[in-house]
Parts: C-alpha cells; sequence; structure tokens
C-alpha cells in the first residue's frame, strides 16, 4: 500500500485516535462533574449550589437564577441586591447587633464581613471598616441621584451591597456603608455546623478588637469630592388605626409596599401584648411598612389607604375594639412627612367625606416595640380572622 492510499489510510487511524481521546477526555469530565454536583450528596438545593467545595479547600459561591432568587429572598432582601435599593436607616435587622459572628451574602452564602471590623457610624446602616477578603467585593462607581459614590456588590453573586466611603475610623479609614437585607448573619456558635468553621480562628482569643466606635454621622461627612453617601431609596411609615391585624392585611397588598410588621409604639418601650390590655403603657397597635416612594408616594398612602382602611373620626375605638391602643395615629419620621401628613390631614377633613371631624393625631415616632410573632401577618396565616377594617369607596380628592 502506498502513495496517496497509503497517506489517506495513514490519516484515518490517526484522525480515529484523536476521536477516541477527545471522547475519553469527555467521559473522565462527566464522571468528575456527577461525583463533584451530586453522587453521593443527595439533592442538589440552592442551597448546595451556592456554596461547592473546590480542590484547594476554599470554597466558590455560584449565584442562584433570577427564579430560584425570587423564591428565596424575601420582597425587601430582591430589592436591595438584585434592583440596588437602599433600606431606610434605623430600621433593618442589623444596624445595631452587637452578636460576634460573619455576615455573608443573602444570596450566595459568600462570606463578607465580620463583626469584629463592624463599629457605629451614626448612619443607622451596619459599618465596617473592611471585608474579610478583598477579592469578595468588586467596587463601581455610581452616579446615581446626581452623586459621585463608590457601589460595592459581593464578586460572585454580584449582589449590591451598599457603598464604601472614605471617612471611617483608623486604620483602613473606610465605611463600608452597607444594607442588612443584603447580609445574613451567622453566629460564631454556629460557624462550625453552618460550614464556615474555616473562619473560626477569626473570632478566637487572639483575634484583634473591633475598631473604637465613631460617634459622629458619617453621612454628614462625605470624603473628598464626593457629596453625602447615605440616601435611602426606600421610606418607613408608622400608621396606627385600630387592630394592627386588618391594617396590615390591607397594607400588605398595596403596590408598592416592600414589606410590614406590626408592633407598639407611642409610649413605654418593651411592652407585651398583655401590658397593652392595661391603659397605662401609653402606646398604641401600629404598622410599620418599608414602600418604595417611585411606586407610592407617603402622601398617597395616607390618603387613599390609611384615611380610608379606618375611621378617623372615632376616638380610641375602632369597629368594637376600645381604648387608647386603638387610636388613630400617623407617627412621622421626618419633617417632611409631618409636612405631607398635616397637609394630607387638613385636605381630608375640609373633603366632607367623613361626617365629623377628624381626631388623628399626628406626632413624631418614637420607639418601636416589635409585636410577638403570632400577630405578625396574621390574616394571612388565619384568612377570615377577626377585622373591622375595610377600604372605603371614595373619589380621589383634587391636590
Amino acid at each position: 500500500m502506498g502513495g496517496r492510499e497509503g497517506v489517506r489510510t495513514g490519516m484515518t487511524a490517526r484522525n480515529s485516535l484523536i476521536w477516541w481521546l477527545f471522547a475519553a477526555a469527555m467521559a473522565l469530565l462527566a464522571m468528575g462533574c456527577e461525583r463533584k454536583m451530586g453522587s453521593g450528596n443527595g439533592p442538589v438545593t440552592v442551597e448546595s449550589q451556592a456554596r461547592i467545595a473546590a480542590p484547594n479547600g476554599t470554597k466558590m459561591y455560584k449565584k442562584p437564577t433570577d427564579a430560584e432568587l425570587r423564591q428565596k429572598l424575601s420582597p425587601l432582601e430582591y430589592e436591595v441586591t438584585q434592583r440596588e435599593a437602599t433600606e431606610p436607616p434605623f430600621n433593618n435587622r442589623y444596624w445595631d447587633n452587637h452578636e460576634d459572628g460573619l455576615y455573608v451574602d443573602v444570596a450566595t452564602g459568600e462570606p463578607l464581613f465580620s463583626s469584629r471590623d463592624k463599629f457605629e457610624s451614626g448612619t443607622g446602616w451596619p459599618s465596617f471598616t473592611k471585608p474579610v477578603d478583598d477579592k469578595s467585593i468588586v467596587n463601581h462607581t455610581d452616579s446615581s441621584f446626581g452623586m459621585r459614590r463608590v457601589e460595592v456588590r459581593s464578586k460572585a453573586g454580584d449582589s449590591h451591597l451598599g457603598h464604601v466611603f472614605e471617612d471611617g475610623p483608623r486604620p483602613s479609614g473606610l465605611r463600608y456603608c452597607i444594607n442588612s437585607a443584603s447580609l445574613r448573619f451567622i453566629p460564631t456558635a454556629k460557624l462550625q455546623e453552618s460550614g464556615y468553621g474555616d473562619y473560626l480562628p477569626l473570632f478566637g482569643k487572639s483575634a484583634a478588637p473591633a475598631p473604637a466606635a465613631s460617634t459622629d454621622n458619617s453621612c454628614a461627612r462625605p470624603a473628598p469630592g464626593e457629596q453625602p453617601g447615605c440616601t435611602p431609596t426606600l421610606d418607613t411609615a408608622i400608621l396606627a388605626g385600630g387592630c394592627f391585624w386588618g391594617m396590615q392585611d390591607i397594607i400588605r397588598k398595596i403596590p408598592g409596599v416592600i414589606s410590614s410588621d406590626v408592633g407598639y409604639t407611642g409610649g413605654r418601650a418593651g411592652v407585651t401584648y398583655e401590658d397593652m390590655h392595661h391603659d397605662t403603657t401609653g402606646n398604641a397597635e401600629a404598622v410599620r411598612v418599608v414602600f418604595d416612594p417611585k411606586r407610592l408616594s407617603y402622601e398617597d398612602l395616607l390618603e387613599n389607604w390609611f384615611f380610608r382602611m379606618h375611621d378617623p373620626t372615632t376616638q380610641d375605638r375602632q369597629g368594637n375594639d376600645q381604648g387608647p391602643q386603638y387610636r388613630s395615629v400617623i407617627f412621622v419620621t421626618s419633617l417632611e412627612q409631618r409636612e405631607v401628613a398635616e397637609r394630607v390631614k387638613k385636605r381630608v377633613n375640609e373633603s366632607g367625606k367623613w361626617p365629623r371631624p377628624l381626631v388623628t393625631q399626628i406626632t413624631d415616632a418614637g420607639h418601636y416595640t416589635l409585636a410577638e410573632d403570632y400577630h405578625q401577618d396574621y390574616l394571612e396565616k388565619h384568612p377570615g380572622g377577626y377585622s373591622c377594617h375595610y377600604l372605603r369607596d371614595f373619589p380621589k380628592l383634587p391636590k
């Protein structure tokens, strides 16, 4: 055999060998992936996909799909991490958390910050001097709201976390101003069982103490060449108008409302539901609402929802519920809210919608005690339960 026939035969043999080697390599790769992703470890969940062991013993983190994130995250967590919202200050879960532990990305579980680097900035958001690993953080220039800021996002999950400013305490001089809703906190005692045992040395006896706290409001001291940075994109309203079960059931369905909870405010702090049976606490049953002003204005919330869902003309009473804890109150959190509340109350009072004068109080918000778990979203858990709240069919007022 020679000439072109021999060349053709040699090429065929060589091509067959190359194809065989390629097929064998792909089979080995598939086997490796199967061992890594599932074999012997049970079903692969969103949580298990988010944290996969790498060959060197470190962890790699994978961002879940949008559908998985919508199922896994609360509405507030999704708005903050995926749509760059900013939660209200002083009304978030970690701004005053002083427990030792690790803060991880709420979407992927990627370790981000340590309690040892957390300090009191006076801003109402969790503040840190540095991340646990610089490689877990990505910085971007943010020119929104007419400001020039540095946005902070997680590396693996691409979650919006907050912003970093050059006005923090020594030695770093940095302040990572982070949304609580973008974080999940793991106490030191649960690091091992949660798969973060490698981070225990951060909290050992030899670990450096937390930086000295700064009591300055860092929002008032922007970094050189930058504008004040801590501008929330979400707002908080605190409203009282009778039994908080019925109010929350209507409020949570309003377009633009991100989250809500019920509690006691306007009087003595630290009360319980049993204490509320006595008139001495000074508190009212209230609903605390986090909303997006771009979709629901404070004025609209008051005029077209609050003043329609309860009777603001009855003193210390709604339906069958009587007592000062059932009074009608708007607890304002800013001068701007007070101006809006007074303007709306005057307009509703003069409209003739209600046959009697409004008795709704407008007062500054104070300490808010979260009500017991069984009161939260009560009518969602118990459909058909007691409520004296409903929306009156009033025409909209001219402004």
